[in-house]
């Protein structure tokens, strides 16, 4: 990505926000680079360089600012809302990069190349282009950066930062983070240890976002929805459990409480997961849409009602959302959330996490494939939608890599309407939320055709799509939009 330089220059003075995450400066004077709205002094403007991305600055030598902590700026954004087909190619990438940073493997450039459907060459070529870096640059990056974040925010030993982060070994950590940041881990960690507080149940590390961020609006949507002895909401603190396979082999608990006046989400979760933080991380990321750019989607719903900091509520659970989906068709929410209560009950794990009110995990897909629909059925829950979390679950081996991979929606939607009982609501409905897809029109969604016809005088489905075409590729955030203009109307 190139940046006119003055422009940029112009952003770094006056802190803007709706950069951070995709613009870094680095400083020449001091071999440090920063995030655009960092509290210390402007550099002067001949000393600055501008960097889409914290790889590109660290190709060029420079070290991460320790005060603004480029760790945990946001991200770029969803890599499948990008007009340019090359540019998708390239953001895809490098999310399935972010995926699998903490693996400690070297993932196989040549096997993402054929599952996008290009040359290893082809992928090479564009992903130089978007991101200025070579792929090994970039993964090396992410898992310094990692890294740091790990020695700054806990207190877990060096050895075990370097494998949560995906190093294969400390001799290899070391050289690296010395190479990089000219210091050692351990120095850096002496550097930060009066900064921490003291040893809390739970790891514990901070998240950025960019403003502005509805957080009464995000906590509101999640309580009506939240199923008791999995999840809680109070006030600002969202606290759930999660059960095994999804973020670590076993199953745990996780906390983020989004801290007041700041662009900071304060997350704590279960010390089982050290070794997948990454992971978690990257899930809370996509669970609480951290990555959004809400300047860019507010103007393209500007005919739709509605203020800039609404955000698109994903999942950290797919299965757990899928099932969710189902129990919700042609049901209210609370109707929906009674009867997932009764399938926790019945069929979920108990869990140990530090609150008595969040207890059990969700049931595992493998426990409710071979149940037989008429346990299912007993729980109020009728007979053909029973069938469908049934079929739903025996289907999860083939479902499940693709949402792991995050591919482009279609061939998941096709996936599961081809399940029975699961239509297109329901499929793009669960895309939407377990994908983060941020361009689901939920068709012949009641509530939205209510809502369509009453701001735009539309009459079908078919005149509600073609409206809702200017609104690409946030047509999900649109939908939203929609429930919530229904509660405020007179």
């Amino acid at each position: 990505m190139n940046f006119d330089a003055d422009a940029a220059y112009l952003a770094l003075k006056a802190r803007d926000a709706r950069f951070d995450g995709r613009l870094f400066v680095g400083v020449t004077s001091t071999g440090i680079y920063c995030r655009p709205i960092c509290r210390v002094r402007t550099p002067k403007r001949e000393n600055c360089r501008f960097f889409a991305t914290p790889a590109q600055a660290e190709a060029e030598s420079f070290r991460p600012c320790m005060k603004c902590r480029p760790e945990i700026a946001p991200g770029p954004g969803l890599p499948w809302s990008v007009m340019d087909a090359s540019s998708t190619l390239a953001r895809q990438a490098a999310d399935w990069l972010d995926s699998r940073s903490a693996s400690g493997d070297v993932p196989s450039l040549a096997a993402l190349a054929a599952r996008l459907g290009v040359s290893d060459r082809h992928l090479r070529r564009i992903f130089q282009a978007e991101h200025g870096v070579t792929p090994v640059q970039y993964l090396q990056t992410r898992r310094l950066l990692m890294a740091k974040q790990l020695l700054t925010d806990t207190r877990l030993p060096v050895s075990q930062v370097a494998l949560a982060s995906g190093f294969g070994s400390l001799r290899r950590f070391n050289a690296a983070f010395a190479e990089s940041y000219r210091m050692s881990p351990s120095r850096l960690r002496g550097d930060a240890a009066e900064d921490l507080a003291a040893a809390d149940e739970g790891i514990s590390v901070t998240l950025g976002f960019r403003a502005p961020y509805d957080v009464a609006r995000l906590a509101r949507f999640l309580a009506q929805r939240a199923i008791p002895g999995i999840e809680e909401i109070d006030g600002t603190t969202v606290r759930r459990s999660v059960r095994a396979g999804i973020v670590a082999d076993a199953a745990g608990w996780v906390e983020a409480r989004f801290v007041p006046g700041a662009c900071k989400l304060n997350l704590r979760f279960s010390h089982e997961w050290a070794s997948a933080s990454a992971s978690v991380v990257a899930a809370v990321r996509r669970w609480l849409d951290l990555d959004a750019s809400p300047q860019t989607i507010a103007l393209a719903l500007a005919s739709l009602p509605g203020d800039e900091g609404l955000r698109l509520p994903g999942g950290i659970d797919a299965f757990e959302l899928a099932v969710r989906a189902v129990l919700g068709q042609q049901v209210t929410v609370a109707a929906a959330r009674t009867l997932a209560r009764r399938l926790v009950e019945g069929f979920g794990a108990p869990i140990v996490t530090p609150w008595e009110t969040i207890h059990r995990a969700f049931p595992e897909p493998q426990r409710i494939a071979r149940t037989p629909v008429e346990r299912i059925a007993e729980l109020g829950i009728i007979r053909t939608r029973a069938n469908a979390i049934v079929e739903l679950a025996r289907a999860w081996p083939q479902l499940s890599p693709r949402l792991a991979q995050r591919e482009a929606p279609e061939s998941l939607i096709a996936l599961l309407c081809g399940l029975p009982g699961i239509g297109p609501w329901t499929a793009h409905y669960i895309a939407m939320r377990a994908l983060g897809w941020p361009d689901a029109f939920l068709p012949n969604d009641v509530a939205v055709l209510k809502a369509m016809k009453r701001l735009f005088n539309t009459t079908s489905q078919r005149e509600a799509d073609a409206v809702a075409a200017a609104w690409q590729p946030w047509r999900s955030y649109a939908v939203l939009r929609l429930w919530n203009s229904l509660e405020t109307s007179p």
